[in-house]
């Protein structure tokens, strides 16, 4: 705020006159409070007095709000509407369209997502004595210390993190080829990174929206792989730099990548001088299948996989961490992209899973968390076992999710629709097809509901699916 001294407007006028233009624009938010008089009065450079006055008049024409030990605030109703000002933003300029992934859910309803994993079995206690030990110190120094860290993670979580992969996945690794990340998607653009421009790089189709996104905006050119029953179609894969699978639990059909499968697409790897991003987003959740292993842990893997893992699932999107285990010869490069991209991992976040991880908190938790999911897929099979044979349940065995599959003469965009109306909402396989004719089945996120909403939701697509009726146009719809 500026004070002419020379200007006939007294300055008790000329503050409270800007005062209160910024509170009715908004710039000055409602609540906002505002520097007791002295702060504000030294800042200025003006008598106490002056802007005692100032405040008095907002008081009385109700821009601000007082009362006795609580300070002055901007009142609630302060701010008008505005007219929106026009940008003029660079002819050349072309802004992307919104980001291909899920936002938060506002809407009422039983929300079968895909991705989302739930919090009820984290433990409490062990969850607070994380934080309260990384607020207390950082391994080597204080947590408010002003040094941003190792770009590739701080050895301790790094280490912790390869003992874990070991124990979990089988992965034998070491702390020198982990690289910290915001998840899978931060990682996957570090990767992006040391690709040659406008490499083609294989993505499964259906597939992991946001991933193929993510590749398109490093200026990358997908391309779509067939995928069936036993993964990524590998007969007759077209030469390309990079290859990004998730063979574990595949998103979003479900289906697990057959081990000659596995083998075939480590032989086209060596074949074409190529790289594969192995994505194991939810590979700690089997429900007694036997666990494949990792691409990343078969012979021949050698410096041709990048194991792409999570903690966001096993825990809380809240954390926002990932990892990528990767070739010695590739974690310098890695490490420089993300020193370059955002400094590297905030120090107090990994100190917290550091203890969890080196506690033995988060083995238990994934027992926990197994156990609680295992009962989710359980009451969702059973629910939707009435719809058999015409309609089948795939990709139940693993992860947080399952692809009901329906049959041809009902579409999964009409029968989503239907849900939605009732209340639950689904994806069609469709969203997340790139080209040819796309599964004909509604994808279910049961991670982040209760069993309860799992089944209430579960009989709702029963009863839809079984009440189809042919509509008056001759094509298959469901009753309303």
């Amino acid at each position: 705020m500026r004070l002419d001294r020379s200007a006939p407007t007294p300055l008790h006028r000329q503050l409270a006159e800007q005062v209160r233009a910024a509170a009715l624009s908004g710039a000055l938010a409602p609540n906002a409070p505002l520097p007791g008089s002295r702060t504000l009065a030294a800042a200025l450079g003006v008598t106490r007095g002056v802007v005692t006055l100032a405040l008095e008049e907002l008081v009385a024409d109700g821009t601000l709000e007082t009362r006795v030990g609580r300070g002055t605030w901007v009142a609630r109703g302060a701010a008008v509407a505005t007219r929106e000002e026009t940008v003029h933003l660079p002819a050349w300029l072309t802004l992307p369209g919104p980001a291909p992934i899920d936002g938060p859910t506002s809407v009422p309803g039983i929300h079968f997502r895909p991705g989302v994993a739930g919090t009820r079995v984290l433990d409490g206690k062990a969850w607070r004595a994380a934080w309260a030990r990384a607020a207390r110190t950082v391994p080597g120094q204080e947590a408010t210390g002003g040094d941003y860290g190792d770009p590739a993670g701080e050895p301790e979580f790094r280490a912790a993190l390869a003992a874990f992969v070991g124990r979990a996945r089988g992965l034998r690794t070491d702390a020198g080829r982990v690289v910290v990340t915001p998840g899978s998607l931060g990682a996957l653009g570090l990767i992006a990174r040391l690709l040659p421009p406008g490499s083609p790089v294989l993505v499964e189709n259906p597939g992991y929206r946001a991933a193929r996104q993510v590749l398109l905006d490093a200026g990358h050119e997908p391309v779509p792989v067939r995928v069936d029953g036993d993964g990524l179609v590998t007969g007759g894969l077209p030469p390309a730099r990079l290859a990004v699978v998730t063979p574990s639990h595949q998103y979003p059909l479900g289906v697990r990548m057959s081990l000659p499968r596995r083998l075939a697409l480590l032989r086209w790897a060596q074949t074409h001088d190529a790289l594969i991003v192995e994505d194991d987003y939810d590979g700690e959740f089997r429900y007694g299948a036997p666990p494949l292993p990792p691409l990343a842990s078969l012979e021949g893997a050698g410096e041709r996989v990048l194991y792409l893992g999570t903690l966001s699932k096993l825990l809380t999107p809240a954390v926002r961490t990932g990892f990528v285990v990767a070739p010695p010869a590739l974690v310098p490069a890695l490490t420089r992209a993300r020193a370059l991209g955002d400094g590297g991992h905030d120090r107090m976040t990994q100190a917290a899973l550091t203890f969890l991880l080196t506690g033995g908190h988060l083995d238990r938790h994934v027992r926990r968390a197994r156990r609680w999911h295992g009962e989710q897929q359980a009451a969702l099979a059973r629910t939707l076992a009435p719809l058999a044979p015409g309609s089948r349940l795939g990709g139940i065995e693993a992860g947080l999710h399952a692809c009901l599959h329906l049959p041809p003469q009902l579409p999964a965009g009409e029968v989503a629709a239907e849900l939605a109306r009732r209340g639950v909402f689904v994806s069609a396989a469709e969203v997340y097809t790139f080209g040819g004719e796309p599964p004909n089945a509604l994808i279910l996120g049961y991670g982040g509901l209760t069993v309860a909403e799992v089944e209430r939701g579960a009989r709702e697509i029963v009863r839809v699916v079984r009440g189809a009726v042919l509509s008056p146009g001759g094509s298959r719809a469901p009753a309303g």
